[in-house]
């Protein structure tokens, strides 16, 4: 089941419960997607966080058989085992499924279209 909330942020998150892989330099790290967005996710481990936090990381989240979202991300904070990372770089097949995922779990695009804009604007 996912659930939604915005609370006051630039983009919804959807919490999505799913195992997932964070790909580092030289190892990987199963954990717990707790939720994501089009900036970012949080993830869960099984113990604290003990990982370099200046290092790029590659979320590989499956979704189906064929279907996955690959994400670069940088750790933004750590609490415990919970850690939080911003989406550095996306793939256009994995913003694709990334936006699908929202949109479905929105129920508005209007929701999704502002999400899309206020990315746009820090981009710039």
């Amino acid at each position: 089941m996912t659930e939604i909330t915005s609370n006051n942020r630039h983009f919804h998150r959807i919490f999505y419960n799913s195992d997932v892989i964070l790909k580092g330099e030289s190892k990987s790290i199963p954990c717990k997607l707790i939720d994501i967005s089009l900036k970012g996710c949080l993830l869960r481990f099984d113990e604290p966080w003990t990982e370099p936090l200046e290092r790029l990381y590659t979320l590989e989240l499956q979704l189906s058989e064929d279907r996955f979202i690959y994400m670069q991300v940088s750790v933004s904070h750590v609490i415990n085992c919970n850690a939080g990372f911003k989406c550095e770089h996306i793939d256009i097949d994995s913003i694709s499924q990334l936006r699908r995922l929202v949109e479905l779990n929105l129920g508005d695009s209007e929701m999704l279209e502002r999400d899309l804009l206020a990315l746009t604007e820090l981009k710039v």
